[in-house]
């Protein structure tokens, strides 16, 4: 996973400053034949290029409405995949809808993926395996499981997003579709709690941050006590 950070703090959503304890993952799909990251996540940083109608979602109320997500899936100028987080994990974002039939907002980190023409076959394949490992990632950081990941059609069946498609418009053309997508989270949750013990330097177990090797549990502790007072979660993981 190619994860970054940018966080939308001109947004509306950010402002509020609501939080929520995460039991679940929602995906999305952007609806737009943009694949570029630029068109929803800015200022350019420097890697995902200059969006010249500054149009990007890091504004109070993106096109005239109340909407965030907590990240983006798509290109950077340079072509490659990428993953930005746009709100800290925990906080209410506004991915599922307004009122009773967005409750999904209480409960549900959302994540769009950047949508293309849909036929692109290679662009698909790249940000599918980028949202898997996503979702391995959060599922790992609020011990959740596959079973927890929905999109957002199937958020629309339980009553708590609003009528949207996605993501099931898109992933049938390439033969997947959300049993196959959290069949591959589970088979990659597998493999991360199956891998071998590694050593680091002069053989030592460290306990590990997201940003950093640690061969103290209190250096590891204070490190994720300084991100979440950031507004960022993390979790330690002994090695």
């Amino acid at each position: 996973m190619n994860l970054k950070t940018l966080i939308l703090t001109n947004n509306d959503c950010y402002k509020a400053g609501k939080t929520i304890v995460p039991k679940g993952i929602m995906v999305h799909s952007t609806g737009s034949n943009n694949p570029w990251l630029k068109r929803y996540v800015g200022p350019d940083d420097g890697l995902l290029g200059q969006n010249i109608y500054n149009n990007h979602w890091n504004t109070p109320k993106p096109g005239g409405r109340q909407v965030c997500v907590h990240a983006f899936i798509g290109k950077l100028a340079d072509g490659s995949i990428a993953t930005y987080q746009t709100l800290p994990w925990n906080h209410r974002g506004w991915h599922a809808g307004s009122g009773s039939s967005g409750s999904a907002n209480d409960t549900h980190i959302g994540f769009e993926i950047c949508e293309d023409d849909l036929t692109d076959a290679t662009y698909f394949r790249r940000v599918f395996i980028e949202a898997v490992d996503l979702c391995v990632y959060l599922c790992k950081l609020y011990n959740l499981t596959e079973k927890d990941i929905i999109c957002h059609s199937e958020g629309y069946k339980l009553g708590i997003a609003s009528n949207h498609a996605d993501v099931m418009h898109w992933f049938p053309r390439h033969c997947e579709n959300m049993d196959s997508f959290r069949a591959a989270v589970k088979e990659g949750l597998t493999k991360a709690s199956s891998a071998p013990e590694l050593s680091v330097g002069n053989g030592k177990k460290y306990y590990t941050v997201q940003v950093g090797a640690f061969a103290s549990k209190e250096n590891a502790e204070t490190m994720l006590k300084k991100l979440k007072e950031t507004g960022f979660e993390g979790f330690i993981k002994y090695n």
